[in-house]
């Protein structure tokens, strides 16, 4: 059973994540409950109000860990700043950006930061919303349009919404995942919103791969995907093999350093610069409440 202070961290988080929203309408639809609900729970009301399924699903969006103490901190390594440097810029100036470099080093956790931190830009992982229904339903989802009509009536009113909005951005990760059709869709969205929204793509080399196979292929949609996203893939890891291990090594200091572990050199030696093993091991030093 969720506990009475678990759920006050999470309406804790959920005032906090009110700011990134134009209205307690919108951040209703974004999380999943009604305006009811909401302004229910922000009043101190968390009995009978939201199943424990909800409550669950809220804490995972708003990234509200089970123990307190065991929040995961922010390291400013190389790989967040230029990452958040990239969608700032293509918030601010509604310009699209495609990132392909290999998995593990930071990438996702930068940019869901990005977007809890920022008013108006999303976070997309497309690895669960493949199709072109789960795709747009979610953005509008994201946003706090409704998204459970007709999908046509969905896509227009998120259309609308993205060109009337002030500086959108849409995060799209794992965007290799996308089905052929969501690519197109994909493509129409810019199309429709072009020079109202900021767009980035992210993903590891398979990404790559796919774009690059069916440009050569000439399949409908690759060739105008990459070009709307800037026509280059960018990357930020080394080329060279020492370059990279010693690019990897100082990341995982600096991480781990944040999150307070003393012994950084045991902690590179077990995880191999494994970000995510840099997370297990690290929590693991750290007592729990």
């Amino acid at each position: 059973m969720i506990s009475p202070e678990f759920k006050h961290r999470i309406v804790e988080e959920v005032r906090k994540d009110s700011l990134n929203y134009d209205s307690a309408a919108k951040q209703a639809v974004a999380i999943g409950i009604n305006s009811s609900q909401l302004s229910r729970i922000k009043g101190g009301d968390y009995e009978q109000v939201l199943s424990e399924a909800k409550w669950i699903h809220i804490a995972r969006k708003l990234n509200v860990t089970l123990e307190p103490g065991q929040e995961w901190k922010v390291a400013r390594t190389p790989v967040f700043q230029f990452i958040y440097g990239q969608l700032a810029n293509c918030q601010q100036n509604h310009h699209s950006g495609l990132l392909c470099d290999q998995a593990d080093i930071g990438k996702t956790f930068a940019a869901q930061q990005y977007a809890r931190e920022t008013k108006n830009a999303v976070y997309i992982d497309c690895s669960q919303v493949k199709s072109k229904q789960r795709f747009v339903r979610r953005i509008a989802q994201e946003f706090g349009v409704e998204f459970t009509g007709r999908y046509s009536d969905v896509y227009e009113d998120l259309c609308f919404y993205l060109r009337a909005a002030h500086k959108p951005l849409i995060i799209l990760d794992e965007a290799g995942d996308l089905e052929y059709s969501a690519f197109l869709e994909l493509k129409a969205l810019w199309n429709a919103t072009e020079n109202n929204c900021g767009w980035y793509m992210m993903g590891a080399d398979g990404l790559r791969a796919k774009i690059d196979k069916y440009r050569h292929l000439k399949k409908v949609g690759y060739t105008e995907i990459f070009s709307r996203f800037g026509q280059r893939f960018q990357k930020i890891t080394p080329d060279g093999i020492e370059d990279r291990k010693q690019f990897i090594k100082e990341q995982t200091l600096m991480i781990a350093k944040a999150n307070g572990a003393s012994n950084l050199q045991s902690i590179y030696t077990k995880t191999g610069g494994s970000l995510r093993r840099v997370k297990i091991e690290v929590q693991k030093l750290k007592p729990v409440a």
